[in-house]
């Protein structure tokens, strides 16, 4: 399966957002998975069954929405000779709107990763959990700084860093003690790293071997030389992780702060990593911005504009903006309007025009898929920025998570 896009992503996460919010008024919104090699005759001949079944269903509410939420199904199903690539999803229900009153809805997808096995599920809310399972980034790699002193084990899932576990040895400094004679003290200072050396191979292949890694790619190693060389070369590592080491790096910190510069350093050389990928678009546009004249933009205002004049080379746009545009018409001045408001907000703010009349909405978009299609119409290049990255958390916080890098300034 090819992977999917950054913009894919973000919109696929979205549509799962919005299914997750939706609620019926009783166990009747259905969820039906049906992998590529299911026969649609057998799923329609189960679905009449369940029409059977719903008919002992108590509430005559519930049970008229559940009889009629099949009935749309099995009216979508007839379109089908065989489930599609990747099988075929379909939720449909009465979706609870306020009140008592609801609406029914019924949303047909094909899946960007295949069904594995057929399911049908009536709840009060639809079943996503399968879902969501795709847009987790299982890629996970381990991370281990060290030096005589100190180390840190911890974890790269996706674009997210954890710190796992750290270490203190008792390895002591080179001057000699009280009255040991040099070479004895020596020898002990050798025995006191060997067995730290241990510990830190211990440590570090307990979290191999004991965690449950979907798609574990392997470990990068840092710290100062020759430390890190001699850890490597002394084959401390259990012998299924030490065939997985990707790459030995040099780093100043052996602590926390030690892994984030570790995953610093490997960004450079791994361009194949979505975190690298991520860091080096940042770096770039950062790079930008502290340029007298740079080619950055950044500001939904600011942005807008040159993206109009054709001017902008790559869009960064933040996933955590919960951002809609609203475009509304006054119907007794014919006025029209079109503003940015928060997804969660209160519209009631903005509804009353000059004229004193009520603003009617005309159209409502997301502003990361609005501001996506301004740009592809002009052949400019649209990155999602994720904030599980220290760098992406930044992008959003500092420059609110609409950016430019300029093809020229206007």
């Amino acid at each position: 399966m090819a992977e999917l896009s950054t913009q894919e992503k973000y919109k696929f996460k979205r549509t799962l957002e919005e299914l997750g919010k939706k609620r019926g008024q009783g166990t009747e919104l259905l969820s039906i998975y049906i992998p590529h090699d299911k026969q649609i005759s057998d799923v329609t001949a189960q679905l009449k069954d369940e029409v059977g079944s719903a008919s002992n269903i108590k509430s005559k509410s519930t049970r008229t929405n559940v009889q009629g939420a099949l009935a749309s199904v099995l009216s979508r199903l007839r379109y089908y000779r065989m489930p599609p690539e990747n099988g075929l999803i379909i939720f449909c229900g009465a979706v609870r709107i306020s009140g008592d009153k609801t609406d029914m809805e019924s949303i047909v997808m094909e899946p960007p990763e295949p069904v594995l096995s057929y399911s049908y599920q009536c709840s009060s809310e639809f079943y996503i959990e399968p879902l969501e399972e795709i847009l987790k980034d299982k890629k996970t790699f381990e991370l281990l700084v060290l030096d005589r002193k100190d180390a840190a084990v911890g974890l790269l899932i996706g674009k997210r860093i954890e710190a796992v576990r750290h270490l203190t040895s008792n390895v002591p400094g080179k001057q000699r003690k009280g009255g040991q004679s040099a070479a004895r003290f020596s020898r002990l200072r050798l025995i006191a790293i060997n067995e730290f050396y241990k510990r830190i191979g211990e440590a570090a292949s307990t979290v191999y071997l004991k965690g449950d890694w979907g798609d574990f790619r392997g470990i990068f190693i840092g710290g100062p030389s020759p430390t890190k060389e001699e850890f490597v070369k002394g084959e401390y590592l259990h012998y299924a992780l030490q065939k997985k080491i990707l790459g030995v790096f040099d780093v100043s910190y052996t602590d926390e702060s030690g892994l984030y510069e570790l995953v610093n350093k490997l960004s450079q050389s791994m361009d194949d990593m979505e975190i690298a990928k991520e860091k080096k678009m940042i770096n770039r546009f950062m790079g930008e911005v502290i340029k007298e004249n740079g080619l950055a933009s950044y500001g939904e205002e600011f942005v807008r504009e040159n993206l109009k004049a054709g001017a902008v080379d790559t869009l960064l746009l933040s996933e955590d903006l919960k951002m809609e545009r609203i475009s509304r018409r006054c119907g007794n001045c014919g006025r029209e309007e079109t503003i940015t408001i928060a997804a969660d907000g209160d519209e009631q703010d903005h509804k009353v025009c000059k004229c004193g009349s009520t603003l009617e909405i005309t159209g409502r978009r997301d502003i990361v898929e609005e501001l996506s299609e301004i740009a592809e119409a002009s052949g400019t290049k649209v990155e999602i920025i994720s904030t599980e990255s220290e760098e992406g958390e930044q992008f959003f916080n500092a420059f609110g998570g609409i950016a430019a890098i300029l093809r020229f300034r206007v």
